[in-house]
């Protein structure tokens, strides 16, 4: 025996345990529904008690719907939840399970609510048996059973159609349930009508089934003579209980459906808070007259329906807030690029009201370039597109500046870490020079960028990236790695967030590949088509988060267009190549028809080399190339393996050095310094005069 005063034992934690034989001898079951999982655990004995065989239940609690019909089944949950919610402990219940050979079986289950530390329900163990003998052997029971079952049949009609108006998430998913033809059949009806209630008139938004609607009677005022109205207006319901009545009463409206055949009329007014939003109108042809318990159901329904509007409308004013506010933080417009085509979509998550912190961008630079920028900010809320909006901005700002792709970096995660937030964003911005195809790219905890190639295959470009902007500045890993990668005409750059390719509980990496492919069965050329199926496949496969997708194609009918290319390595100590690259130096421009700017040319690309080879320990790459478009330019990238940034500094009079980048910068057009990878190359432009001769052609490959 337990001890007096001794605390009642917990339930192991390893449940389903092995039942007391006990339960088995008075033929009762037990169960062990795991809430979490959504999985339901029952005894041999329980199997029984269902009337079903070894390996027929799956686990799956609605998979019991083949023993518990939907009305019973319904109300069970509802006694269920109504335990839960009112925080009992346990709950107890008849209902009638369908035996295989489709007879009836009165069943009584009870059950125990397990909740954790904060409340919440996690587990609920219980048992059940068989109930048939008990009810029949009990005449007070079974009276009360009669009972049950007749205001079961009376409420069953609320219970069915409010369990289907529950996942309605919009004003037409309410129409919808109510104007199915099972909607209609639930509440007796024959046909119904709905109106919402708009700035003193009535628009009608429903009737069913189709035929039913009555001309004339699209919008109505409150104050005119039909039902509908009158109800709206004296906010209780209107019972007409033959067709006389109709008749007598509302002789305009009776003439209209007279071909109905109408033998009764329900119309109820629609009531949220107080205030009429609208009334619905159920007209039956089978019936006269209505009993004091059906009109209470009635009633009870307008209830349901009216709360059901209620929470889609207001759902879907937060939805277009939501949107609209999402929308004001995205750019209004996306500047046309000169050489490239772009399109940009975003999708909002699937949840509605929930705001997300997506976002694209492309930004005009200096020299001509352009930034693509894609980001997510952490979280799903006002807060996460607020912040998204001053993150987007001062990105912007940062880049136009001409700062290089890893200062901008940089300075956006020192700015995230100083606003005060406890958020942090993925971000990835690509620096495109379309003239060339040079394309450097830094990420900060994102995607990789896809990029399909002009036979249109695809590919993902992997980019060695840092910490989300806001923590690398918090934990002090500033390093922004450059990766380059270079667009040949027609290429097309594909940027996007995660909810593009992420589904629970898939693998990252599969969801890339499975994008990869969707590029490829694309159309090759159309980049708005493009973006079009992306955002397609992403609604078909739905999802809780937002999507933002940006696609730049290079080639588009302005692009300048390359005339020739050289490339050349000189490493350190060796003479002949710095000789080699020399002559081809020389002969590519003249072949370029480069004029008085020829000798230019080749004395900076001369001063480059040297510098790199004077003040590095790394090899030069010299890329020459010749831009042919609005203007012919000859454009020169020496490249090296040093962080190191070049200086310019007055020379002595009597100094051997110090003059490289004052002559550079004497006679070029445009220079600058771009980080690539862990170097960095030193860029300069000449414009050069327009060949109406011939085409220059590409005098040489890689040379080494």
């Amino acid at each position: 025996m337990v001890e007096r005063g001794a605390s009642a034992p917990s339930l192991p934690e390893d449940w389903p345990a092995h039942p007391d034989p006990i339960l088995a001898l008075n033929r009762m079951g037990s169960f062990d529904w795991d809430l979490d999982a959504g999985l339901f655990h029952m005894d041999a004995q329980a199997h029984e008690v269902f009337d079903l065989l070894p390996g027929e239940f799956d686990g799956r609690p609605e998979s019991l719907a083949m023993r518990v019909p939907q009305p019973e089944g319904a109300r069970l949950d509802a006694v269920v939840a109504r335990a839960i919610k009112e925080g009992r402990e346990n709950y107890g219940a008849y209902f009638r399970i369908r035996r295989r050979d489709g007879t009836w079986r009165w069943t009584h289950t009870q059950g125990y609510i397990r909740r954790d530390e904060t409340g919440r329900p996690r587990r609920i163990v219980g048992i059940v048996r068989d109930a048939t003998q008990e009810l029949a052997d009990s005449g007070a029971r079974s009276a009360r059973t009669a009972q049950d079952d007749a205001f079961r049949r009376q409420t069953n009609v609320v219970q069915v159609v409010s369990a289907a108006l529950a996942h309605a998430r919009s004003v037409q998913d309410v129409i919808d349930v109510l104007k199915d033809t099972h909607g209609i059949r639930h509440v007796g009806a024959a046909s119904l009508v709905m109106g919402l209630v708009e700035a003193g008139r009535i628009r009608l938004v429903a009737e069913g089934p189709a035929g039913s609607f009555v001309p004339g009677t699209g919008v109505t005022r409150i104050d005119e003579p039909y039902p509908m109205s009158e109800v709206v207006r004296t906010l209780a319901p209107r019972f007409i209980e033959s067709p006389e009545e109709f008749a007598d009463c509302y002789p305009d409206l009776w003439r209209e459906i007279t071909d109905l055949h109408i033998t009764s009329a329900a119309y109820l007014p629609l009531i949220a808070q107080a205030r009429p939003i609208g009334a619905i109108g159920l007209l039956y042809n089978d019936r006269r007259g209505f009993s004091a318990e059906e009109r209470a159901v009635l009633v009870a329904l307008g209830g349901s329906i009216a709360q059901s509007l209620q929470r889609a409308m207001l759902y879907e004013q937060e939805k277009d807030l939501a949107q609209g506010l999402q929308q004001a933080m995205l750019p209004r417009t996306i500047p046309s690029v000169p050489g490239a085509e772009v399109a940009v979509r975003y999708r909002s998550a699937a949840l509605g009201r929930d705001i997300g912190g997506d976002w694209y961008d492309l930004i005009p630079l200096p020299g001509g370039q352009v930034g693509a920028v894609i980001g997510d900010v952490q979280g799903h809320d006002t807060h996460a597109a607020a912040v998204m909006g001053q993150l987007r901005i001062v990105l912007r700002a940062y880049a136009a500046e001409g700062h290089p792709p890893a200062t901008v970096m940089v300075r956006a995660s020192v700015f995230l870490r100083d606003l005060d937030t406890d958020r942090f964003a993925t971000c990835l911005y690509a620096q495109a020079d379309l003239s060339t195809g040079i394309v450097q790219v830094v990420r900060a905890g994102h995607l990789d960028p896809l990029v399909r190639d002009s036979d249109g295959s695809c590919r993902r470009v992997p980019v060695e990236g840092g910490l989300p902007l806001g923590l690398s500045a918090e934990f002090g890993r500033l390093e922004y790695p450059v990766t380059t990668l270079e667009l040949e005409t027609g290429d097309t750059l594909l940027l996007c967030t995660d909810g593009l390719v992420e589904e629970p509980g898939a693998d990252l990496d599969d969801g890339m590949r499975d994008l990869a492919a969707l590029v490829v069965g694309s159309p090759r050329d159309d980049v708005q088509g493009l973006a079009d199926r992306l955002i397609e496949a992403a609604e078909q496969r739905g999802g809780d988060d937002d999507v933002a997708l940006l696609l730049l194609r290079r080639g588009g009918p302005e692009s300048p267009r390359a005339g020739g290319r050289l490339r050349s390595h000189v490493a350190p100590g060796d003479p002949e190549a710095l000789s080699r690259t020399r002559h081809l130096i020389r002969a590519a421009v003249r072949a370029w028809h480069a004029g008085s700017r020829a000798d230019d040319i080749e004395l900076v690309t001369d001063e480059l080399v040297t510098n790199v080879l004077m003040h590095t320990e790394s090899a030069a790459a010299v890329t020459l190339r010749l831009l042919e478009g609005g203007d012919r330019r000859v454009r020169i990238e020496v490249e090296d393996s040093s962080s190191a940034l070049p200086r310019r500094r007055e020379a002595r009079a009597d100094g051997v050095s110090g003059r490289g980048l004052l002559l550079v910068d004497r006679l070029a057009d445009a220079w600058g310094v771009e980080a690539r990878g862990g170097g960095k190359a030193v860029w300069c432009e000449f414009r050069v005069p327009p060949d109406s001769e011939r085409a220059a052609g590409d005098v040489a490959g890689d040379h080494t």
